[in-house]
């Protein structure tokens, strides 16, 4: 479970600096720019909720539990 975490989270990084490469690049096709970038973001926001969702289920399975600390 960890592990799956940590690529998640790799995932999550991997697109959220991708959206920053197509933000920072110029160019002459704005329009083109703007909606991959706007892709890169909903991938992002995507990858984030099946995180939260993966790891609630897997709470609720029992895969994982609470430990009380921080």
């Amino acid at each position: 479970m960890k592990y799956l975490v940590l690529i998640a989270f790799v995932a999550i990084l991997g697109s959220l600096a991708s959206a920053l490469v197509f933000m920072l690049k110029g160019g002459n096709n704005e329009a083109s720019r703007t909606k991959k970038m706007a892709t890169s973001l909903a991938i992002r926001v995507g990858l984030s909720l099946l995180l939260f969702a993966s790891i609630l289920l897997a709470w609720k399975l029992g895969f994982i539990q609470p430990t009380g600390r921080i």
